[in-house]
């Protein structure tokens, strides 16, 4: 009996293979069509997602940095940077300006980026000023000039303060504005030549710190010039001040210096000195002191300055001083631990203490005291409000009107060593 032999063979196996065909024909074309629209209605997603970033090749030539800075303007705008506030901005602008002009040199930018660094700068120059003034100031005790001018160490204290500060924000705003005109976010800089170093590096190394070495060479001369003349000067002022706070403490310092020969400690000193702090806190009444009513809340209102330091006695008392036979201690290094001492008794009185805070609350009780019953004769339901400087003034359209202005205006919003010594609370 005769078998059936189909007519084709081996056709079911070729049509299996030529529909495969055609669906990877299918998905390559879907995916070629994909990559098309990615690339050229996509703003190039996908290449983004497949390539890594393109690097920027520099070539680094030599440049010197030359700020455009009075070192004795400087200065005395660092020592007292609450009165010189706009000053203090200025300074802070010319000298990041400065900053990124040299690491362009450096950098051996074309012209065309030059003239875009200034532009860029000016974008962040506004939340950077801010941020400088408020670090500086809080790290700088801008109410013991005295102090710091008798001890020699006022401006190069202010000095030292503001290299931290710059310091803390170079890095950040260099490395912004550079990766922004270079257009190497997320690449890298692959640079060439003499003494090469990123951004940041030269910002810092080449441009911040010596700037901070030549204010300080200034700084050590204006320093012992104001202490000296301390000594000759006599000093009468009649002031208007609000004591309303008193804290006394007492801290001990201990300190060993070692006279080492190959890294071995061969004679020693020890010093311990105890001190009794007298801080008082209050108002600078000169400043502003103002009283106002208003008649619709059946309020007086007594606006005073912020409340700041008013005076601080130090009384240092050496316990102890074991001189080792080679390892001495000069004058300067005790007046260094006194003034060290000093500065530990004012930042414990403001961080821990609270003295400024205290102020306000015993003010508060002061003024109700002093002009209570006055505001009270004025009215049973009449009450006194005390109000700082710093505070929004709050006024209402009775007040507005009587002042013939249309419009509330704007309010004013308030501003926001490398050796180790040990402290001991007594």
């Amino acid at each position: 009996m005769a078998t059936h032999q189909p007519d084709n063979p081996g056709g079911g196996e070729n049509s299996g293979a030529i529909f495969g065909k055609q669906i990877l024909l299918v998905a390559l074309v879907c995916i070629a069509g994909i990559v098309v629209y990615k690339t050229f209605f996509g703003d190039g997603a996908l290449s983004n997602l497949i390539q890594d970033p393109k690097a920027v090749q520099l070539t680094y030539v030599p440049s010197d940095f030359q700020p455009n800075l009075n070192e004795e303007s400087t200065l005395q705008i660092l020592s007292q940077p609450e009165k010189y506030r706009k000053e203090f901005d200025d300074l802070v602008y010319n000298f990041n300006v400065s900053l990124l002009y040299h690491v362009a040199n450096r950098m051996d930018l074309p012209d065309s980026l030059k003239r875009r660094l200034e532009p860029e700068y000016r974008k962040h120059h506004d939340y950077l000023k801010t941020l400088y003034f408020n670090d500086f100031v809080a790290l700088k005790d801008t109410t013991a000039t005295m102090y710091e001018n008798w001890y020699n160490d006022n401006t190069n204290h202010a000095v030292q303060v503001f290299n931290e500060v710059a310091g803390k924000y170079t890095c950040f705003f260099v490395t912004q504005i550079m990766a922004t005109l270079l257009k190497a976010n997320g690449g890298r800089l692959l640079a060439k030549g003499k003494n090469v170093d990123n951004p940041c590096g030269i910002a810092l190394s080449e441009g911040l710190k010596p700037m901070v070495e030549r204010l300080q060479a200034r700084a050590a001369i204006m320093d012992f010039s104001a202490s000296r003349g301390m000594l000759k000067e006599t000093v009468r002022k009649g002031i208007a001040e609000l004591a309303t706070y008193e804290l006394r403490s007492r801290l001990g310092l201990d300190k060993t210096l070692s006279y080492k020969v190959f890294g071995i400690s061969i004679s020693e000193t020890d010093i311990r000195v105890e001190a009794i702090s007298v801080v008082k806190a209050g108002f600078k009444l000169d400043q502003r002191f103002d009283v106002t009513f208003s008649p619709k809340k059946g309020i007086v209102y007594v606006t005073l300055p912020p409340p700041t330091i008013l005076s601080h006695e130090v009384y240092p008392k050496v316990d102890k001083l074991d001189v080792g036979f080679l390892a001495g201690i000069s004058g300067e290094e005790m007046n260094k631990n006194f003034n060290d001492l000093r500065r530990q008794f004012r930042q414990d009185a403001l961080e821990n203490e609270h003295v400024l805070e205290r102020a306000k609350s015993r003010a508060d009780t002061v003024m109700q005291l002093m002009l209570g019953p006055v505001v009270k004769s004025m009215g049973r339901n009449y009450k006194l409000q005390l109000r700082y400087q710093d505070t929004p003034e709050i006024l209402t359209e009775e007040e507005l009107r009587r002042r013939g202005e249309a419009e509330k205006p704007k309010q004013p919003q308030p501003a926001k060593q490398k050796e180790t010594n040990k402290f001991i609370p007594q």
